[in-house]
């Protein structure tokens, strides 16, 4: 079971050819689950430039896995502090979105595919998160 981050589908959907976007295309004809977590379609849909985009991508997106934290707020500690220690390793994340989404991959046990360092760099602190290796 797959996670796919924003950082992947905003290329997927602006049809922008990536060496992810192949690997999410793949995943998608296949019979492997990809999903998406609340935060990922709240920033996918703060993208959309009009409302009929809005909608529409509302609908395709409602229609996958959706991961959600078993504990909204065990999820946002366990984020934080994640958070901490790519701060203290020197590898502070741009987002804290990010800490975020890495924390549902995490416990849903789903590999993530992305495209964004900020989740190189909380894979280099926690030997949890499992990245899609899609280079």
């Amino acid at each position: 079971m797959y996670l796919a981050d924003t950082s992947v589908w905003v290329d997927f959907l602006r049809g922008v050819e990536t060496a992810r976007v192949s690997a999410l295309k793949r995943l998608l004809a296949g019979d492997d689950i990809v999903g998406v977590a609340p935060i990922i379609v709240q920033e996918i849909l703060q993208g959309a430039d009009s409302e009929a985009r809005f909608e529409r991508w509302r609908r395709y997106f409602a229609g996958l896995a959706c991961y959600a934290p078993a504990d909204p707020l065990e999820a946002h500690i366990a984020a934080a502090r994640l958070y901490q220690a790519c701060r203290r390793a020197g590898k502070t994340p741009r987002s804290s979105s990010d800490c975020l989404i890495a924390r549902i991959a995490i416990e849903h046990r789903l590999v993530l595919l992305h495209d964004d360092r900020d989740f190189d760099a909380i894979a280099s602190v926690t030997k949890d998160l499992r990245i899609y290796p899609a280079r």
